[in-house]
């Protein structure tokens, strides 16, 4: 099953499967999203889910129990 997935603030949408990395699925789509330990310690790679659920890229999936998955990506200028 898929499910389309928006990054925000540039408005990017691509089509993920179910249990897709979400790194993956941002690189498919041309979208950047900051690393640094790839363990979800680091915090460099926080984003927002529309419903204000923040959550660390590296260590997420596409989730089910929705059909389009929103990520406002915002910059951390400490990195």
């Amino acid at each position: 099953m898929n499910i389309r997935v928006r990054f925000l603030p540039d408005d990017v949408t691509i089509d993920a499967e179910l249990g897709e990395p979400l790194l993956d699925v941002a690189e498919r789509a041309g979208v950047l999203i900051p690393t640094g330990c790839l363990m979800g310690s680091c915090h460099a790679c926080t984003v927002e889910l529309e419903d204000g659920e923040v959550i660390r890229a590296c260590i997420s999936s596409v989730s089910p129990g929705r059909e389009e998955m929103i990520i406002n990506l915002y910059s951390d200028p400490t990195w």
